[in-house]
């Protein structure tokens, strides 16, 4: 059930319909209605889904409450915890990509065993939003064991938060501490909330529709059948092309979620603060999908040591967590591989201190320069097409004329372009709408979110699904 679809908007009117009628009522009501109508979204896709996340949760719920009866043992319930969300993600999400590379080291042997072709039909489907809450519902067992956190009895209310179905396939990640309180006791939403609700929705949509759908055809173009042909100046705006892409696709999905949530009376941090304006890649891991980085940050690198035990140790650290969050985005060697790049620049920027000798703005420049390069090996279908496109743009490999090359030179990608660079732009010089005053955004925002509906409706592009449903 797509954000962007007819389906959800009919599902979205009778949700809201009913909360209208129920926001006052009990607590447990909401959570039962909560907990029946995201397991409705969830199960629209495939109702076999269900069972998963209902295992996901059930397996934490009960290691929580364990931990808290048997405290000596919590070291058990946190390994079950922890080995039945991640078997569950590895089996439904990596076992492909691993017997297929046994397979294909077992042939260099000389051995033929057939691992991939005997998994069962039931692995050839990755359920939608599964990377996202077995994250989000390990975050919780986790904080209970780390004292934290205190585990919740309440069955429904721990599913109304884990299953939430505007965050639910793709965040933002939430963590307990922050929406489970809200979930135990829900509030009506404010006309504050109403107000930013309506605007994150709008804007979200327009992000998807706009920008990230009028582009996803160019972008899919370049990239189809493993093509490498085009000059280095075609492949560096095909990466900002597919840069602006993914923003507005994940940014739109974001903005959404939290608009939806903030209806119900609900708040979900700020997932993307204008990555593409960092002055560092470390900087940049700041801005973009924040929710995912900071759960890598404190559930990943800081138990591995952080930079605790020195240079060389958080050196190791910080290269593990990214190389495991790459995996994270997709079972395939160029998802390992751009970890791997992003893992290296960071190494080089904490051990030369780039970012303090260049300054901000050749910062910026360079900043957003290795993070298009490595858009690149995050898009494309094999690592052999990503090195040569890669080697294309740096000038050590030669490039071939592409028939592509005039048809992605259109006024619509170039148009669009510029206006996501003006907002960027107006971002670093802090003209955004909250230096508006409380008066000025009141005038304005039926006007603007008007004209951008209008415009969401008449410069849409070809529907698609939010790329990051595949994670």
């Amino acid at each position: 059930m797509l954000f962007n679809s007819l389906v959800f908007l009919i599902f979205a009117t009778i949700f809201f319909a009913g909360w209208s009628v129920i926001e006052r009522r009990p607590a447990r009501l909401k959570q039962a209605f909560l907990v029946c109508a995201s397991l409705i979204f969830y199960g629209w896709w495939s109702v076999s889904y269900i069972a998963l996340i209902l295992a996901s949760g059930l397996i934490d719920y009960a290691s929580a409450l364990g931990m808290k009866r048997l405290p000596h043992r919590k070291r058990v319930f946190l390994a079950c915890s922890l080995v039945g969300n991640l078997g569950l993600l590895g089996a439904f999400k990596y076992a492909h990509f691993l017997t297929q590379n046994l397979d294909l080291l077992l042939a260099h042997l000389g051995l033929s065993l057939g691992l991939e072709a005997a998994l069962p039909a039931t692995f050839d489907a990755l359920p939608v939003g599964i990377s996202f809450y077995t994250f989000q519902s390990m975050s919780y067992t986790i904080d209970v064991y780390r004292g934290r956190l205190q585990p919740t009895r309440n069955l429904l209310a721990f599913f109304a938060y884990l299953s939430l179905f505007p965050q639910l396939v793709a965040g933002p990640i939430v963590r307990a501490a922050q929406l489970l309180p809200e979930v135990l006791d829900p509030k009506p939403a404010s006309s504050n909330q109403l107000d930013e609700g309506l605007r994150l929705i709008v804007y979200g949509l327009a992000k998807k529709i706009i920008l990230a759908d009028q582009l996803a055809p160019y972008v899919d173009a370049a990239f189809a059948n493993g093509n490498t042909s085009g000059s280095a100046s075609y492949w560096w705006f095909v990466a900002a092309l597919f840069a602006a892409q993914i923003y507005g696709d994940f940014s739109g999905y974001t903005d959404i979620a939290r608009g939806l949530g903030k209806w119900m009376g609900f708040d979900f941090g700020i997932n993307f603060n204008h990555p593409y304006i960092a002055t560092s890649l470390r900087d940049f891991w700041t801005r973009w999908h924040i929710s995912l980085s900071s759960w890598f940050r404190d559930y990943v690198y800081i138990p591995l040591g952080g930079s605790r035990r020195g240079v060389a140790w958080g050196l190791g650290a910080m290269a593990a967590t990214m190389l495991i969050s790459g995996l994270w985005h997709g079972a395939a060697w160029t998802f390992v591989a751009w970890g791997a790049l992003h893992a290296g620049f960071l190494a080089f920027e904490r051990v030369t201190g780039l970012a303090q000798r260049i300054g901000p703005r050749f910062g910026r420049a360079l900043t957003l320069a290795v993070v298009l390069i490595a858009w690149v090996m995050f898009r494309a279908q094999s690592i052999d097409q990503a090195g040569t496109i890669i080697g294309v743009m740096t000038g050590l490999v030669p490039s071939e004329p592409s028939s592509l090359a005039a048809s992605t030179f259109s006024l619509i990608p170039i148009a669009l372009i510029a206006l996501f660079a003006l907002r960027e732009l107006a971002a670093v010089f802090g003209l955004g709408w909250h230096q508006l005053s409380p008066t000025a955004q009141r005038r304005w925002q039926p006007i603007a979110l008007a004209a951008i509906a209008c415009a969401a409706i008449s410069l849409r592009g070809p529907a698609a699904q939010f790329i990051y449903f595949q994670f």
